[in-house]
Formats: structure tokens, sequence, C-alpha cells
């Protein structure tokens, strides 16, 4: 081949990724997950509420996608070694560590009683994190590309490749995230609606919009934070802990793969399906990003978790396990909802939250919603109660030789009694 051939086909394959790159990213767009189910009588009273702080996702993709197509275009992420690479990852994650240290030493002072100026008390530590962010913000893009790739080429080593790279391809941005609403009905746990709210309401914008609805509608609500949203790229909270972010990056490709699949197009239509959904997420999530730091960090890869707590000492008080309290409160709220006695649920939910919080765990709100929300991650034992499903999402991952094979077998799957005929064959 000529050399002016090979110029013009090095263009070409150039051109032809790129063109690709767009046309992946407008499907993405289109499939990205709903943010609430189809319209009704419901959703448009609740719509009305929340019309004045709902997150503006347009304008949100609008930036994240353009950050992300300019930086694919140059990728400088190619010019660095993988040590390299994984010193600029860790060092980003150490100076996110600073600044959280420093938030919360500033929040701290603001909150002395003694401290009659604390804008000037709190000067200096303010300007170091206007440092802070400013570094931060200007290697983010890059620090979200070697994650990306990282994360793609354990993908890809899963079987999960196709011509170089995981399809849909890996997107992650790190950004202050939207609060989520969640809405059950009081007589029963399940999602009927879920809407992204702006970020940063206070609490007392949380609490009235829940006011709201369960007065209007006569619902169980809930405005909660979260921790990632499969928005493409992936909203990511910032966060000084790598495997959380590793884990969190795969958890939310997981949910773009099955946007493109049975499971996904399922997500909003029923309980069962969400809940096999993001169970899914959640195994493939932990078992990618166990991978990844075992590739490129292993001196941070964590013993793997014990089913069982440690036995406490003859001297000691036996340990508060969180997942079983919350799973024996979860299966009586059920109980008591079988039985019509929404009223006696509710108060003994209300018991079980001051419990919880006599214990260390700051619920704000322990209702319906947050069963239907929280419930529907059930991986582990915990507020998912007896609820047979995850418990078969995990079977049907012990019966597959792969994760490639895993997602092959439940990308398709939309019901329980789906997930159990093919737990059968």
């Amino acid at each position: 081949m000529s050399k002016l051939r090979r110029v013009i086909a090095v263009v070409a394959g150039w051109v032809a990724r790129r063109a690709s790159l767009f046309l992946l990213l407008a499907l993405l767009l289109v499939l990205v997950e709903g943010e609430g189910p189809a319209p009704g009588a419901l959703d448009t009273s609740i719509d009305r509420i929340v019309a004045g702080v709902r997150f503006d996702f347009l304008s949100w993709e609008a930036d994240a996608v353009w950050v992300k197509v300019a930086h694919g275009l140059l990728q400088p992420q190619r010019y660095m070694t993988e040590p390299d690479r994984c010193a600029l990852v860790r060092d980003y994650e150490a100076q996110v560590g600073r600044l959280h240290d420093l938030q919360g030493q500033v929040e701290a002072v603001y909150g002395d009683p003694t401290v009659t100026n604390p804008g000037e008390a709190t000067a200096e530590l303010r300007g170091e994190m206007d440092r802070l962010r400013a570094g931060l913000e200007a290697r983010q893009p890059l620090v979200e590309a070697i994650i990306q790739e990282q994360v793609g080429v354990v993908l890809a080593s899963e079987g999960m490749g196709y011509l170089g790279g995981p399809l849909p391809p890996v997107g992650a941005r790190f950004t202050p995230l939207p609060y989520l609403l969640i809405v059950s009905p009081r007589e029963r746990i399940a999602s009927i609606y879920q809407q992204s709210l702006e970020h940063g309401l206070d609490l007392a914008q949380q609490e009235g919009i829940e006011e709201q609805v369960d007065d209007a509608l006569g619902v169980s609500s809930l405005v909660t934070p979260i921790g990632g949203l499969s928005a493409w790229p992936a909203m990511l909270l910032e966060s000084s802990n790598l495997g959380w972010v590793l884990e969190a990056t795969s958890h939310e490709w997981t949910h773009h793969y099955l946007d493109l699949h049975p499971l996904g197009w399922a997500y909003d239509s029923s309980q069962e399906a969400r809940t096999i959904n993001e169970t899914t997420a959640s195994l493939v999530g932990k078992e990618i990003g166990r991978a990844v730091l075992a590739r490129y960090y292993p001196d941070l890869l964590p013993p793997e978790p014990s089913s069982s707590p440690p036995p406490a000492q003859p001297s000691q008080p036996p340990l508060f396990d969180f997942r079983a309290e919350m799973h024996t409160t979860r299966v009586e709220v059920d109980r008591l909802l079988a039985e019509g006695q929404v009223d006696e649920a509710e108060q003994y939910m209300e018991q079980r939250r001051q419990f919880f919080w006599a214990h260390g765990y700051r619920i704000r709100k322990l209702n319906q919603a947050y069963f239907a929300f929280h419930g529907s991650y059930a991986d582990q034992p915990g507020a998912s109660g007896e609820d047979p499903t995850g418990p078969a999402v995990l079977r049907l991952r012990e019966q597959s030789e792969s994760l490639r094979a895993f997602l092959a077998r439940i990308d398709s799957v939309t019901t329980l009694a789906e997930l159990e005929a093919l737990l059968a064959e």
C-alpha cells in the first residue's frame, strides 16, 4: 500500500471511529433509563408538585456528552504509561479525600457557637479548597477516561468486548448528583413513581415535597440521595474511595448494557424487573470492580467479604448486624401489610427507625418507599426481606460459567417466573 493510501486509510479509520462514537452516544441517550413510569393521573399530580425542582437532564447531558466527545477526540491518556495512569488516579483520589477533609473542617467551624466570625476563621481553609477544586476540575476528564478504559479492559477480558472494547462503551462522570423521589402505595411495597430532583435540596424542602405528595395522594414517599445514576455518561458521586468508584462505574455500565435488552426495557414496568436489574448490576459491579483493583491497584484490594459476621468475644456484647435487623424489619412490615394493618406497619417502621438511629444508623425516614427503593438491591440480605428475586439472581450467577454467560442468560428475563424457569433448565 502506498504512503498516500496508508494516510487515507488512517484518516478514514479515525473518522469512522469518531462517527461511530457519535452514533452510539445518540443511541444511548435515547435508550437511557427513564426516570418515571408512563404518564397517568398519579404521575401528573406528582409532576405538578415537583415541577419547580426537577433535575435538568437535558442541560446536564449536553455538557457531559460534549466533555466526553471533546476529550475522546484527543485521548491524551494514550501517551501515558500504565504506571503513570495509575499514579494520576491515585493522586486524584487522594486530593478528593483532602478536599472532603477540608470541607468537614469548615463545616465544623461554622457549627461552633464559640466562633464569632467563621468566614474569617475559615478563609485559609476555603482558599486551599478553591485551589484543590481547580486542580481536580482540570484533571477530571483525564482521570475519568483512565478509569473508563481500565474498567473497559477488564470487561473485555470477561467476554464483553466487541471490536476491542465493551458495548456500550464505559462512560462515567463525577458530578453533584440529583436527589431521587420514590413513591410507593401505603398498602404494599412497590415503586410506582420515581423522579430525579435538583441537587442540593435542604432537609426542609425534602420533607415538604414528601408531605405534599403523601397528603395529596395517600401514598408513601421518600426523597433520598443516591450514589450514582445510569444516564450516559453515568453520574457518579465524587469519592476518595477508589474501590467504590470502580464498583459504581461497573454497576452503572451494567445498567447501560441492560438498557439495550428486554430486562432494561422493563425496568419501570414492575418491581420484579427492577429488582432483577438492580441485583444484576450490583453483582456485576462488585465483581468487575474487584477485578479492576486486582489488575491495576492490587495493594488496595480488600479481602473477600465474609458471609457471616465475626464472632463476638465472650466479654463483649454481640455486634449490631444492620442487614439482619433490616431483614427482620422488612419481614414484619410485609406481614402487617399483607394483613391489611397499614397503620400498625407504619408505627412499627417508626419504632424500628428509632432503634436503628440509637445504634448509629441515621435513617431519616423508614417507610414503604424506603423499602421499595433499597429492597431492589437484593444481592445481600436486608431491605428486600423474604423476596425470592434477589437470591434467584445470585443462584443464576453461581450456575453460570462466566460473567458473560450470566449476562447473556439474564438480559432477557423480566419476571421472577422466567428467572425460576431459567434456573430449572
